[in-house]
């Protein structure tokens, strides 16, 4: 693989030539770190949101970078799923590095909130962007999504089970194109995988609650990909209620009734 800055050099200086080399043997995921480098350089001009530049048209993109435009699409799909850019209808792509936005707030927020809090912002937030997604989201995003319901189904401990169910939300968010709530779900999701928190999530993790929580999943991204948008938002806040009461359950045994 190229160094970095073999990948920088590449980016000022891109020839048909080499063009069509690299499109052979250039995946999506360099693809995307090259982009990265890109946003992170200072390298992207004109207005954006939440300060961050906008990225050049995927023509234009394409042709820097030396890739088809089925591979740039890839890559566009993979930072947006990151939280590294949000792409607006009419209007371009953005590089909204969101999470290197929200680092201070997540620190403050995890020495001040615990995951009940956590999950009563989620429930206001969560089902609004599930209702979004139905509405905006591509068929990309849909094929993604039901691979993420899928992996949170397989996933074979705590942990990767945590790691999917994120990756599952995350993509929701990001089919949701709102640049502002990606923000704050990301500040949520920050703050829910902080370390001191890890044991109560196992716990309410366990295998009998994964089955549960990844046919929520499934059921989510089922509605979604029909365009029922009232559907879509009612089942994430039916999931999050029940994610909400088993935490409560274990925190506070016998506390919760029917």
């Amino acid at each position: 693989m190229d160094d970095a800055s073999h990948h920088a050099s590449d980016l000022r200086t891109p020839s048909r030539d080499m063009s069509t080399r690299a499109d052979t043997r250039l995946s999506h995921r360099d693809a995307a770190e090259r982009i990265r480098t890109m946003i992170d350089g200072g390298r992207l001009r004109g207005p954006g949101r939440l300060g961050a530049g906008r990225l050049p048209s995927e023509r234009e993109l394409s042709e820097e970078l030396g890739v088809s435009r089925r591979v740039l699409r890839q890559a566009l799909g993979l930072l947006e799923a990151e939280g590294r850019i949000s792409r607006q209808h009419g209007r371009g792509t953005f590089a909204t590095d969101a999470r290197h936005a929200t680092e201070s707030l997540v620190h403050e927020m995890s020495r001040l909130t615990n995951p009940v809090d956590t999950l009563e912002a989620r429930l206001a937030v969560e089902p609004m962007q599930a209702r979004l997604a139905a509405l905006r989201a591509t068929r990309g995003d849909i094929d993604r999504l039901f691979e993420a319901a899928d992996a949170s189904r397989d996933a074979r401990d705590p942990l990767s089970y945590e790691k999917a169910d994120a990756a599952f939300h995350r993509r929701i968010a990001a089919a949701a194109r709102n640049p502002l709530l990606i923000a704050i779900f990301d500040a949520m999701l920050e703050t829910a995988l902080e370390g001191a928190w890890r044991h109560g999530r196992e716990t309410a993790h366990c295998i009998n609650n994964q089955a549960a929580y990844a046919a929520d999943h499934r059921r989510i991204a089922v509605a979604i990909a029909e365009r029922n948008a009232a559907q879509a938002e009612a089942t994430m806040r039916a999931h999050l209620t029940g994610v909400q009461k088993r935490l409560i359950e274990h925190a506070f045994p016998g506390t919760v009734t029917d």
